[in-house]
């Protein structure tokens, strides 16, 4: 292992920046070339056929089965024409990733030969095996039977040589098996919601659209390298590996000039993205050594997260093509940063308004401060919930160290927005003064000018308020984005479905709608104070403070997945018409048991790393120190052998000290593991993996870090951080 460790590490230092063939075109003109969008749809479809599928599009309506033949053909044809040879129903299982099966566009032709055909009924709906995915017991391996179906929101597009079409994914009794299914059920409730609202101030609103802007942290290593880490290759991140002496404490790599390698694997992924589609804009060097960013433009919730998706495997095959790995995980390297997926939440109308961005008039303001109030009073009942819909065994490694996020979900308001709250909470009718600007007096519907981006930012808070949109920074960087939106836009619409039935209930009675309005945001700012939170999220003070605020404080992520199952969880959802119980009994099933074969995973790679590679080459190096020993006694007295070879022997001793514990930790450690394996349900294996075989990792990865300063760097078998980190 060490040679080829050190070959590694040479091939790595050899390495140069991959030519990029840059297109001669602009970016406009190849932009989207592999999606198949309103432009191609304009192109290949008949007049009558595009403009029906518009109009479904448009107005959320099912397709007709007759223009799905026509919508079928035109796509075949196009398909075609780019090099497509196969087609697949592009789905989204409960495993985090994406799915497809590729089949040819051919059938008999009834005279020994084949025809190219693509109809309605295969573009329409499929039928993949239901019970090979994580399904949390909908479905038995004798029932089998799954429907895909053609998501007509999101347009299809080539990869390779296979036309995608992204589709939801559902069982053959209905319940959802997908992200993509519950995410759409929740952009049809928060549109009806948040219209209903919205309406209250502008009749001519008939949508509101829930928008979304990620931006992807990922770390690239040298494949190389990457492949003579066995931990790596097999569950993400290093499960050893003391810091190196230089790592992110000069704060250098961040924003720092790009290195030529990685410039040139950015610009391959921006070409290969923009074609697909997916508007890439922002790349950057990230805090920690060879951490970097890749945001696009924002975009309507449902494409962005199929853009992610996408992103997420695109980018694995450019990385191969520059002789690089990417690191997904959210915690690959200990000691620095970890990779986040922040997403950028926000809704607007179809009259073109952000409704998180203030406006000149007091009735505009008075609508921003509604709809704050709102995702306020949502955010505070449901703060565990959207932290068990966050949490995974791989963002537990991140949140609440290096700049993540703390494992406690608040709302940073910024010092100007949190000004007003307090005003309107107190019913103060005097005038404020604002960052030097006179802003009007608070009389019922009369809101101040809001200079909302006059504050500062708060890298700590989980959820912040940053101009016209919330930050979700805890979200992890390998996650579906769907798992956070789901319990965010359904906790939200039934926030606004029954803020509006107040309101109704109110004005029908006889009051003015302006106080009204004021005084239902006024409740729900005064009953959700406790989520507002301005100050440090990592100090100790906060977690406390978070407790007595009736915050959740949970650490351990198979109790998080607990609050899916409560009472006012359920309900929710039901209200929403998200979920079903059952369907939420599915799911979390799936994320215990999720969680604990990603543990059971780490634990067999750990094990197998630390007997068979580490031990042996502690062993070896102690060998030549015994044998020194041996030798400076055969040469010296007693008294100049003891002084000469002293440190030997203390160090001899340590190397024995630490091997005896490896040894008697993962026998410890497989033992555990073999009583978490016998637990009777999926939540009581989880808890066993988290509380008993987890902490192992970490007692076994000390004593192996401690070995790798001891013993020789010729003879240590895995490449260190000093030459995973920095790209030569």
């Amino acid at each position: 292992m060490s040679d080829l460790r050190f070959k590694s590490v040479e091939e790595a230092s050899s390495r140069k920046a991959v030519k990029v063939d840059l297109p001669k075109e602009r970016v406009d003109q190849y932009y989207a070339e592999k999606v198949f969008n309103r432009q191609k749809m304009f192109q290949y479809l008949p007049r009558t056929t595009y403009e029906a599928l518009v109009k479904a599009i448009d107005n959320k309506e099912p397709l007709n089965r007759e223009i799905a033949d026509s919508v079928a053909e035109g796509m075949k044809r196009w398909a075609v024409e780019q090099g497509a040879r196969h087609y697949t129903h592009w789905f989204q299982p409960m495993t985090g990733g994406t799915a497809e099966k590729h089949d040819a566009f051919i059938e008999h032709d009834g005279k020994g030969g084949v025809i190219e055909t693509f109809t309605g009924k295969l573009l329409v709906q499929q039928e993949p095996d239901a019970s090979s995915f994580p399904n949390g017991g909908i479905r038995n391996t004798f029932e089998a039977r799954g429907y895909s179906a053609w998501d007509i929101s999101s347009p299809a597009f080539i990869v390779g040589n296979t036309l995608c079409i992204p589709t939801i994914f559902i069982s053959y009794t209905g319940e959802a098996l997908d992200y993509k299914t519950p995410l759409l059920r929740t952009l049809n409730a928060i549109d009806k919601s948040a219209t209903r609202v919205a309406r209250f101030f502008d009749k001519s609103v008939k949508h509101v659209e829930c928008y979304l802007g990620w931006e992807q942290e990922y770390f690239l290593v040298d494949e190389s390298l990457y492949a003579a880490r066995p931990d790596l290759v097999l569950t993400g991140r290093t499960l050893m590996g003391h810091e190196s002496a230089k790592n992110q404490q000069l704060e250098d790599h961040y924003f720092g000039a790009i290195p030529s390698r990685v410039e040139a694997f950015m610009l391959d992924l921006e070409l290969e993205c923009h074609r697909l589609g997916i508007p890439a804009k922002t790349r950057h060097n990230e805090v920690a050594p060879n951490q970097f960013e890749l945001a696009p433009i924002f975009e309507e919730a449902n494409l962005a997260n199929d853009h992610n998706l996408l992103l997420m495997s695109v980018m694995n095959e450019v990385a191969r093509r520059h002789n690089f790995r990417v690191l997904l995980h959210e915690k690959p390297f200990a000691g620095i940063n970890g990779s986040g997926k922040h997403n950028n939440w926000s809704l607007g109308t179809d009259t073109g308004k952000l409704l998180f961005s203030p406006g000149k008039t007091p009735k505009r303001n008075l609508e921003f401060i509604v709809f704050v109030s709102n995702v306020m009073s949502a955010v505070h009942k449901h703060n565990a919930l959207l932290k068990a819909s966050i949490m995974s065994a791989t963002n537990a490694h991140r949140l609440g160290a290096n700049e993540a996020p703390p494992a406690i979900i608040s709302m940073f308001l910024g010092s100007q927005l949190t000004q007003i709250l307090d005003s309107i909470e107190k019913n103060e009718t005097d005038s404020i003064i604002l960052e030097g600007k006179e802003g009007m007096r608070l009389d019922v519907s009369q809101i101040p000018d809001l200079l909302i981006d006059n504050t500062d930012r708060n890298r700590t808070s989980p959820f912040a308020f940053t101009g016209n949109r919330f930050e979700y920074r805890a979200v992890g960087s390998s996650a579906n984005c769907a798992s956070a939106l789901i319990a965010l836009n359904a906790a939200v619409a039934v926030e606004l479905d029954e803020f509006a039935d107040r309101v109704e209930k109110r004005v029908a009675s006889g009051e003015n709608i302006d106080k009204v309005l004021l005084d239902e945001a006024r409740e729900n700012i005064i009953r959700s104070r406790a989520i507002q939170f301005d100050g440090n999220g990592y100090s100790e003070e906060w977690k406390e403070e978070a407790k007595r605020r009736g915050l959740d404080t949970e650490s351990s992520a198979p109790l998080m997945f607990d609050k899916y199952m409560e009472p006012s969880t359920i309900d929710m959802f039901r209200k929403a018409g998200i979920f079903s119980e059952k369907e939420l009994e599915a799911r979390n099933e799936v994320k215990w048991e999720m969680y604990s074969k990603k543990l059971q995973i780490e634990s067999r790679v750990l094990g197998d790393l630390a007997i068979n590679h580490i031990i042996p080459a502690a062993i070896t190096y102690q060998r030549l120190l015994l044998d020194n020993v041996y030798k400076i006694k055969q040469l010296f007295d007693e008294s100049t052998a003891r002084k000469i070879g002293g440190q030997d022997m203390l160090t001899i001793e340590q190397i024995s000290e630490h091997m005896s514990a490896i040894k008697s930790l993962v026998e410890k450690m497989v033992s555990s593991r073999h009583i978490a394996n016998r637990k009777p349900s999926e939540r009581d294996k989880a808890i066993a993996y988290h509380d008993t075989v987890a902490p192992l990792l970490e007692e076994i990865r000390m004593h192996i870090d401690s070995l790798e300063l001891m013993v020789d760097n010729e003879i240590w078998p895995l490449p260190k951080y000093r030459e995973l980190l920095f790209i030569r």
